[in-house]
């Protein structure tokens, strides 16, 4: 979402782009003697009220995360996700992705879906589908966007009309080291955002403004010598203490990757069908962990918690459009789901049902979920032989 904010147009306009964004006229800037300390209090308050966890102000100086951003992508460990490539350094200079950005306000918001079936649950049931918890409810793109979007009507009611570009997951922004330059928790071995309180379960989001406001200040790191999350990770993604593979992520395999999955890798995958959680359910600060407050996040929809692989895997793409409408999962297209939950069903115990849905589609007209369905139907006669003997 895109909109311009001047004298002529003093609301938000929603446009068709995924950002949205807020320019001035030059001679409609915000008084140099503004209590800017104030006004930071002030957007922090307002951002609770709309529902954020926290919300923090990071400064633009991003050079040791740059470098360790561009080593990454010299190792080629963003695997075919060229965009994070295409954008090189300006992921890590805000000022030079969005011009005259002085500071980055930050915000985070909890989706843990605490009615959701456990995830132990799903993960010890081979013939269940396990999507990872964020993508239980609705799309965390459009419910953060609009509460951002909203707090940014704040304080232009508040400073009248100023630069800014508010950002969720849309854009080339190192989230997570303005998370925690900004104080909302520090950077894990897994690579995600860590809190004391809350653990890791939220979304970040971000506004790019040219208010000269105070930066908060970051907090310790708490992993200490712990290193589950890496004795954890199914494929070895994790590769080092703060360093993650994402050839090898079941995230990024199940989303990101388009083709092939690895055939290596696909065993590993085990029944997730979209993304994965283990890193993240056996860190010991997510036991403090608490429940989304947003009803978007706090309510599973079409029972993907409990839901049956031969079930989805019966879905035609009608039906897949229809029960993913408001859902990140949509994003990966039919084919993607498809050949996730091919893989998914030959890693299951072995069944006469698991056999029969994957035959179904052996004619599949896509090429890559055909590769997969027998890949599949191959891995289930060598499990059940296994089985046998």
């Amino acid at each position: 979402m895109q909109v311009r904010v001047g004298h002529r147009t003093p609301a938000l306009r929603p446009h068709r782009q995924d950002e949205l964004s807020v320019t001035r006229d030059d001679d409609a800037r915000p008084a140099a003697a503004r209590d800017w300390g104030a006004l930071a209090a002030r957007i922090q308050a307002w951002g609770h009220e709309l529902g954020f966890e926290s919300v923090g102000v990071a400064g633009v100086d991003l050079g040791v995360e740059e470098l360790r951003l561009l080593n990454w992508l010299r190792a080629g460990r963003h695997g075919e996700m060229d965009y994070m490539a295409r954008h090189g350094a300006a992921r890590a200079r805000p000022a030079e992705l969005v011009p005259g950005t002085v500071r980055v306000i930050t915000a985070r918001m909890n989706y843990w879906p605490a009615g959701a079936e456990p995830a132990a649950s799903a993960l010890g049931d081979s013939h269940r589908a396990y999507v990872s918890r964020y993508a239980l409810g609705r799309d965390y793109h459009r419910v953060l966007r609009r509460g951002l979007a909203r707090l940014a009507r704040r304080i232009q009611d508040d400073v009248g009309p100023f630069g800014c570009r508010v950002f969720t997951d849309s854009a080339p922004v190192l989230e997570v080291a303005l998370a925690a330059r900004s104080g909302l928790g520090w950077r894990g071995k897994h690579t995600l955002l860590l809190t004391r309180d809350m653990g890791s379960y939220f979304f970040l989001g971000e506004i790019y403004t040219d208010l000269p406001l105070p930066e908060t200040a970051p907090v310790s790191a708490h992993c200490g010598t712990c290193t589950a999350c890496m004795t954890a990770c199914p494929t070895g993604a994790i590769v080092a203490p703060y360093e993650l593979d994402a050839r090898r992520c079941i995230s990024y395999l199940t989303i990101e990757l388009a083709g092939s999955i690895p055939e290596p890798l696909r065993a590993l995958i085990g029944n997730r069908i979209y993304g994965c959680d283990d890193c993240q359910l056996v860190c010991p600060w997510n036991r403090y962990a608490v429940a989304a407050t947003a009803t978007d996040f706090a309510r599973v929809r079409n029972g993907l918690d409990t839901a049956q692989l031969t079930t989805l895997f019966a879905w035609d793409e009608p039906a897949f459009l229809r029960n993913t409408e408001g859902s990140a999962i949509r994003r990966i297209g039919f084919e993607r789901w498809s050949r996730n939950i091919a893989v998914a069903l030959g890693n299951a115990a072995p069944a006469p049902a698991i056999v029969a849905a994957l035959r179904s589609r052996a004619s599949d007209p896509s090429p890559v979920v055909r590769e997969h369905v027998a890949w599949a139907i191959e891995r289930q006669r060598r499990l059940a032989s296994t089985a046998a003997t």
